[in-house]
């Protein structure tokens, strides 16, 4: 399964490139200003297309990025038996097309280049201290030598330009990859493959499949159909919805809208979509106009960065909380714990940043991996909330609860120390 991607927007970062080097990474490497994870950013770089503009009148499955096909085998992933042990879901997949890697099999430490989209959002920032611990527990087992990263800092060209310099000058063993864009950087994931070298995609797709592994949660697909059926639940035909969405053109987040557009059109919801960049500005001021308008009865979330500001807009305005899907950021679990509104935390699972490096490791000693290698990605419930409260005590309001590194070194100074 791979979504085709239609349309791209080029980034516009300037900022300067940054080259880290991580061989036995501590918390302090982490958390140094200079270091690709010191950024406080909480909304990913801006594309072409403005994020602060209410969205194309596309809708459902007449939207260019609805592929019925991948939203009928999501939505029957959701419901899928994984292989693996439970106790583990990085390293669960459902049972399907398998790579040989007998051909990599051999002994020794190995270097692994990492190019990174970014750590410009919480998300992305929570993933890459959990990379960072996952890859000084494999130092330590002697699989990995160092980690050699670049960050494109959302910039497609930059990580391109990355890519083809660790192909002629990085003297990698192996090739991890987390795609800015879909369709931008698959040339750059192709020569990665034409080295003949292990390559690992996570996170985002590319429109190849030469990748040894693709490493992802089920997807947006499903993200959108499990956020989109909880408000339907909880809402009456009629009722309004205003969907926040942080940005256009990532495959992950166009099909989270796209599916959740297709349920609320089929179930009578007014959905009134808006790019806000997740700067908390920009969110309150939309639903304080809606708010203006008339009732608006739920909140719809593409990601959940922001989702506090959404829930002060109707405290500020002095009505009723609305019916909310936001994300198993702390920040939101936290405020949902205080407001008692009706929520739904959907995951796009953090805890896959440790599976690229473990697969690094099977990948070298010879092992089976799936060829697409699809992890658990399961919402957390009111019933639950509690609970994953409770493991998270002491985390900061940015931290994503479903981050899986409680087995880690560092924890959880690490992710606390950020």
């Amino acid at each position: 399964m791979r979504t085709p991607i239609r349309r791209t927007f080029a980034s516009t970062s300037s900022a300067l490139l940054v080259l880290a080097v991580l061989a036995g990474c501590s918390t302090d490497d982490v958390d140094d200003p200079a270091d690709t994870t010191a950024t406080e950013t909480t909304t990913e770089t801006a594309t072409e297309e403005p994020t602060s503009e209410e969205s194309s009148p596309e809708s459902g499955s007449d939207s260019e990025w609805f592929v019925q096909a991948d939203y009928d085998e999501q939505d029957a992933q959701r419901s899928a038996t994984f292989e693996g042990d439970e106790s583990e879901p990085w390293l669960q997949y459902i049972d399907g097309e398998m790579t040989d890697t007998a051909k990599f099999a051999s002994e020794g430490a190995k270097k692994v280049c990492f190019a990174n989209a970014s750590v410009s959002n919480p998300w992305r920032q929570t993933g890459f201290i959990t990379m960072n611990q996952q890859l000084e527990a494999l130092q330590d087992k002697g699989v990995i030598s160092e980690m050699e990263v670049r960050d494109a800092q959302d910039d497609d060209n930059r990580q391109l330009a990355d890519i083809d310099y660790f192909i002629s000058e990085g003297n990698c063993d192996a090739f991890v990859i987390s795609p800015n864009s879909t369709a931008a950087l698959t040339p750059g994931v192709e020569r990665a493959c034409e080295t003949g070298k292990p390559v690992i995609v996570f996170d985002r797709g590319v429109e190849t499949d030469c990748a040894t592994t693709f490493i992802h949660p089920i997807g947006g697909y499903a993200w959108g159909i499990d956020t989109a059926e909880f408000l339907v639940d909880n809402l009456e035909e009629g009722d309004k919805v205003i969907a926040l969405r942080i940005l256009p053109g990532v495959d992950v987040l166009e099909t989270r809208w796209a599916a959740a557009q297709k349920i609320f059109e089929e179930n009578g919801i007014e959905a009134d979509d808006f790019f806000t960049g997740a700067d908390p500005t920009e969110i309150k001021s939309y639903i304080t106009d809606a708010l203006n308008q008339g009732e608006v009865h739920g909140v719809w979330m593409d990601a959940g960065d922001g989702a506090v500001a959404a829930i002060e807009a109707f405290e500020d305005a002095g009505v009723d909380y609305p019916v909310m899907t936001g994300e198993d950021e702390m920040s939101f679990l936290r405020k949902w714990e205080d407001t008692g509104l009706t929520g739904l935390a959907p995951v796009y699972s953090n805890f896959q940043w440790r599976t690229p490096l473990l697969a690094v490791e099977k990948i070298f000693a010879g092992e089976e991996v799936p060829k697409e290698w699809v992890l658990p990605q399961t919402p957390i419930t009111e019933d639950e909330r509690a609970d994953f409260l409770e493991a998270n005590d002491g985390m900061p309001d940015g931290h994503y609860a479903k981050f899986g590194g409680e087995d880690l070194p560092g924890f959880p100074e690490a992710w606390q120390d950020r």
